[in-house]
């Protein structure tokens, strides 16, 4: 008879949004971030870029369960890993660059791998709560969350404080609440903290330079809102 334990029987079972198995949704979870500190940037691509290439800033490298070390970026609403950006119209990963040597490269550094290996078997967790943080870490390539609640009539951008990266291997950007705010500047792991997934009016996350080109009401800018706001699920 197998436990509810057992691995294989664990393989038979299918996350419905996701596709894979429960199996594999363990292996791929994150259990350890180390943020990028020298510029490393994402080289993505789409449909309508007639061969144009894209870059973002790596916010951090995600050591998942299963040994693979890949970059994460603030994509869409969610931090994404870099290889699993696969979208026609949005984008497609097509690499991680190094602008300071304008070099292209397929892995993550070995400099990382290390650094999150060791520091993986130094802080060696375990817990059975999901909510458990396992670490938190400061934004250092100044992502905003955009706030609204009218189809983009009207956004608010607010600084993205931190990352947190839970048990169950979700990863979550940190807001802070400014009536709870007692001393400055806010650091990571303040009590003022909530997640912008918990804000009803959140939307998307933006890096500094969108989001200063929103502020600015910059005629690009407030285009790629309006085609986000036309790509919001009606109630």
């Amino acid at each position: 008879m197998k436990t509810p334990d057992d691995p294989t029987q664990n393989d038979n079972v299918v996350d419905l949004f996701s596709g894979k198995s429960l199996t594999d949704l363990k292996d791929l979870r994150f259990v350890r971030l180390a943020p990028e500190l020298d510029g490393l940037e994402m080289l993505y691509s789409n449909d309508i870029s007639d061969g144009k290439l894209f870059s973002l800033q790596v916010l951090c490298w995600g050591l998942r369960a299963n040994g693979e070390v890949v970059g994460l970026v603030p994509w869409l609403n969610q931090l994404i890993a870099c290889t699993d950006i696969c979208d026609p119209l949005n984008g497609q990963w097509e690499g991680y660059y190094d602008p300071g040597i304008d070099d292209i490269f397929d892995d993550a550094p070995i400099h990382k791998i290390a650094e999150l290996e060791t520091a993986a078997e130094y802080y060696e967790y375990h817990s059975d709560n999901p909510d458990d943080i396992i670490q938190e870490i400061p934004d250092t390539i100044g992502t905003h969350a955009i706030l609204s609640d009218d189809g983009f009539q009207s956004v608010t951008l607010v600084e993205i404080i931190s990352w947190r990266l839970f048990n169950d291997g979700r990863m979550e950007g940190m807001l802070a609440d400014q009536e709870k705010v007692i001393s400055t500047p806010v650091l990571p792991g303040d009590d003022c903290l909530y997640s912008a997934n918990n804000h009803s009016k959140f939307k998307y996350f933006f890096q500094h330079h969108i989001a200063n080109k929103i502020k600015s009401k910059d005629p690009e800018a407030i285009a790629a809102i309006s085609l986000l706001a036309d790509d919001e699920p009606t109630e």
